[in-house]
């Protein structure tokens, strides 16, 4: 299990691998929270898809915006800035916001668990 415990890469990730990785971070993170509820599969299912997608994070993290540091804020601007067009269907804007949260939760989880736990417990207590 010692593969779980987050560390430092040998080598420095781009911003759309700490993307690829936050976006585990943030689906395990709401997998976490619906379990602890008692509930059938399929609707806790459901909700975290519904937290998941790009349009949610895009939303959660304007909320987080005035709580980011300046070296945070470089990070999910280089992040939304490669994130291209999306898919077809969605908003180029969302999904660009949404790949600039992922990001930060990718790095956080890598480098300052602590202050990942902060953001997430800032998003708990305000956002509905």
């Amino acid at each position: 299990m010692q593969g779980l415990q987050p560390s430092r890469p040998s080598h420095a990730l781009g911003p759309l691998q700490l993307a690829w990785l936050g976006d585990a971070v943030w689906e395990l993170h709401q997998r976490l929270h619906h379990c602890r509820e008692p509930g059938r599969s399929d609707v806790m299912h459901r909700a975290v898809v519904a937290a998941v997608r790009a349009e949610a994070q895009a939303t959660l993290l304007q909320s987080l915006e005035p709580v980011l540091h300046p070296q945070e804020r470089d990070l999910v601007r280089r992040a939304r800035n490669r994130a291209g067009q999306g898919p077809r269907r969605g908003d180029a804007q969302s999904y660009g916001q949404a790949t600039g949260f992922e990001a930060l939760l990718g790095w956080l989880f890598l480098h300052d668990p602590a202050r990942l736990v902060e953001l997430l417990d800032h998003l708990k207590e305000n956002v509905p």
